[in-house]
């Protein structure tokens, strides 16, 4: 179904069975599948292929040569059913990479709202990324890769299955990151350590001044006073100051599975 308002392009192949919104536009030469959805005020340029099963949300914007929702390259993917569901106000700039999910996991890629994905980055498998996240040219997540909210991944970094990357984390440039990355962190190196706190970028979220301190008492005691995780997080439950910021912090590292950046 192709709402009456959305502008294709001659030269675009649109499978029977695709969901077209209003007002999306699309360019010559893109091929869209037929198991996908796209959704309103969405701008998918030239040369794009969208397979599926895939649904965007309203608002985002796909540049040439990018792949969304392709099958993946894990060699146990077998065919089997799965699915990539991108929230809204994305975008996806040029050849920039994003596969479905595989039945190992739940069988899902998922991508929240009004990220940047720059040129040439890579979204593998199963992985789950937040929202108001940028990834930089070349940046890529291996398989079953968490990423939370505000996360910024520098360019050519790269990160390896299964890790998990905090709210807020900064990720430089030509990392390669071998272990989750709690929140606020700031991270650097192959591979990659921990390098400060990520003060500016919460001071320009908005973190009041004094919760932004007591993140920085809770960093220290993790990795300044040469305490072990248990008792740098026995320590920084123990404060007087139990803000939601530091339990995001605490909880992050106490569900770790491959252990933190230290």
């Amino acid at each position: 179904m192709i709402d009456s308002t959305a502008m294709i392009h001659p030269q675009a192949i649109i499978e029977d069975g695709a969901v077209i919104g209003k007002n999306v536009k699309i360019g010559p030469w893109t091929h869209i599948a037929a198991n996908v959805v796209v959704g309103d005020d969405c701008h998918i340029s030239s040369h794009v292929v969208i397979n599926g099963p895939t649904t965007i949300g309203k608002g985002n914007r796909i540049f040439q040569f990018a792949s969304i929702g392709e099958d993946c390259q894990d060699l146990k993917y077998a065919g089997e059913l799965t699915e990539l569901v991108i929230g809204d106000n994305n975008t996806f700039r040029e050849n920039c990479t994003v596969h479905r999910g595989t039945v190992q996991d739940n069988s899902l890629t998922q991508i929240g709202s009004n990220n940047l994905f720059m040129a040439y980055t890579h979204i593998a498998h199963d992985c789950m990324v937040g929202s108001h996240c940028i990834l930089a040219n070349g940046a890529s997540i291996a398989g079953h890769v968490h990423v939370g909210d505000h996360a910024i991944i520098g360019g050519m970094a790269g990160v390896h299955q299964f890790c998990h990357i905090g709210d807020h984390c900064f990720i430089a440039a030509n990392s390669l990151i071998l272990k989750d990355v709690p929140p606020y962190v700031m991270a650097s190196g192959q591979p990659a350590k921990p390098f400060g706190l990520n003060s500016e970028g919460l001071k320009r979220r908005g973190f009041d001044s004094k919760v932004v301190l007591q993140i920085k008492r809770a960093y220290k005691a993790v990795y300044r006073q040469g305490l072990t995780v248990d008792e740098a997080i026995a320590k920084i439950n123990a404060s007087e100051h139990k803000l939601v910021e530091l339990d995001t912090f605490t909880h992050f590292i106490e569900n770790s599975s491959r252990g933190i950046v230290r």
